[in-house]
């Protein structure tokens, strides 16, 4: 888990840092974080851990279900839009509330 968490966190540190270092181009950096979506990806894990899943079944209760590539899509059309031009080294979270858990 900790190759995970620090893979997360560079991400965001390099978000951050490379909106800084175009930010007088007007070029903005953004990144997306989604939870599950649903994909074929799925079905080409096998040996799942059940005791892994077991403790992430309490955050499954606040939106148990994926969310769909077609969602995530309009995160990223929003940050392509003029609507977020006032947006820049951000990470949108898009995961139906999951990391709230």
């Amino acid at each position: 888990m900790i190759g995970l968490a620090a893979s997360k966190h560079a991400v965001i540190g390099f978000t951050k840092n490379t909106a800084f270092q175009y930010a007088r181009e007007g070029i903005r950096c953004n990144a997306i974080a989604p939870g599950a979506v649903e994909t074929n990806i799925a079905a080409s894990i096998g040996n799942i851990n059940e005791a892994g899943m077991e403790r992430g079944r309490p955050g499954m209760a606040l939106n148990p279900r994926f969310g769909k590539s077609e969602e995530i899509a309009k995160v990223a059309l929003f940050l392509a839009s003029g609507d977020s031009s006032f947006v820049t080294g951000e990470v949108l979270i898009a995961d139906g509330g999951w990391t709230a858990y």
